[in-house]
């Protein structure tokens, strides 16, 4: 019995004891009676109580996993520990898993219709795994009344349903990090207030998103990235929406209140992170495509007509036409929102997969073609920063081969 429930039962035997004291034979055995069913409701009072607090021997914590090293795990990741003291369970509610072995896994990830949804595993056998990766794993407990314990408790099994428990994933504004926002919102019906937790002004999701790629030297996924992903990525992000990363998230709950009152109690390591001592690469996509430039720049002057360009030439724009391609499916095929508007369509035109194969021909249409592209080309490096997207700055010299090769494959001597 709590020491509280001790003290009342004390209280209410001494007021007992003063009115028995003073009060005469008659009214004697009416004091008798009230004494009995005051200390049968004392005596229930504990039961009571605890059908009222179940929710509050529950422990309920957001877990910050740090960035792997593989490309899915750049960024972290975000779940929910539940630990009853009661039932003596310790689950983790995961809303970042998806089926592998769907057969038709790549083509739902490519189109963005691959679905996510929420698992239970426990606690023992999420940290092993994040353990074996060397991740750290930090706790925020959260610091709710039962009432909102117990909402947020029922929403989470509601949501592991086997009916609820799929959604389709979108990394910037619906994903398993959000969702823990989300449901802490519902189950306590307010908005989450917090402090700024950007970096800086003007921050855009490109900007955060680079930070992590450029942690962990991702430089070539940072390029592909950059190509794949068009101007939305380049929307100025607000406190809220920059939640879509764990460690914003985990920011955010730190300077949150909820009922004048800090939204986390308890803040520690269940892991610590790894110590990662990863060295930069040396050929970086910038170094290659600067290469890249440098020798079709010394070729093109030495030997413009030479086979080995001209096969260059074929294989090169072909691959930009391609891209280009890919860039377009992507915007019109998929349901990847951060894939529309997307300004590398600008040097990679899905033109140049057709004109590519006729380069081998003396056609005067293909000159003028290229032709244009020269002088497109020079228009596109004026004003390069000044589009509406930002452009990874390994592209530069990409155009740079683009602009060389164009001007020697138009000049009247170049086929002859």
């Amino acid at each position: 019995m709590a020491a509280s429930t001790v003290s009342t039962n004390i209280y209410f035997y001494g007021i007992w004891v003063v009115l028995a004291s003073r009060a005469t034979t008659s009214t004697f055995t009416k004091i008798l009676i009230v004494k009995k069913w005051l200390f049968l409701l004392l005596a229930l009072l504990p039961f009571f109580s605890n059908a009222q607090d179940d929710s509050c021997v529950v422990r309920i914590s957001l877990l910050t996993c740090t960035p792997g090293e593989e490309l899915y795990s750049t960024f972290g990741h975000s779940a929910i520990r539940v630990a009853d003291a009661r039932n003596n369970t310790d689950i983790i509610f995961n809303y970042g898993t998806f089926d592998f072995n769907d057969p038709n896994f790549y083509e739902k990830f490519v189109q963005g219709k691959l679905l996510y949804f929420v698992s239970i595993d426990s606690l023992h056998n999420f940290l092993w795994e994040y353990e074996y990766f060397k991740r750290g794993v930090t706790e925020q407990v959260l610091n709710l009344s039962c009432p909102d314990k117990q909402k947020m408790i029922n929403a989470l099994y509601e949501n592991a349903r086997e009916e609820n428990k799929y959604y389709r994933y979108d990394f910037n504004y619906d994903n398993c990090t959000t969702r823990l926002r989300d449901i802490l919102e519902k189950a306590t019906g307010k908005p989450l207030q917090t402090k700024n937790i950007l970096p800086a002004a003007h921050t855009t999701f490109r900007d955060l998103i680079h930070v992590y790629l450029n942690n962990g030297h991702q430089y070539w996924s940072k390029l592909g990235i950059d190509i794949l992903l068009g101007s939305p990525l380049d929307k100025e992000v607000t406190n809220r929406e920059a939640m879509f990363l764990p460690d914003y998230l985990m920011m955010a709950f730190d300077s949150a209140k909820i009922n004048n009152k800090p939204l986390v109690m308890e803040k520690g390591l269940l892991l610590p992170p790894a110590v990662v001592n990863g060295s930069k690469p040396f050929f970086t996509p910038l170094l290659a495509s600067l290469l890249l430039f440098v020798l079709i720049l010394t070729f093109s002057i030495l030997r413009p007509n030479g086979v080995l360009l001209r096969t260059f030439d074929v294989f090169f724009f072909l691959l930009l036409g391609l891209l280009g391609i890919l860039l377009l499916f992507m915007w019109f095929g998929t349901n990847h929102a951060m894939c529309r508007n997307n300004f590398n369509l600008l040097w990679a035109l899905p033109t140049h997969a057709v004109v590519a194969v006729m380069l081998f021909t003396k056609k005067q249409w293909v000159k003028l073609y290229f032709r244009f592209i020269f002088f497109y080309s020079i228009a596109l490096l004026a004003c390069w920063f000044l589009l509406p997207q930002e452009m990874n700055i390994a592209l530069l010299p990409l155009l740079g081969v683009i602009l060389v090769r164009s001007y020697y494959i138009s000049k009247p001597t170049a086929n002859g």
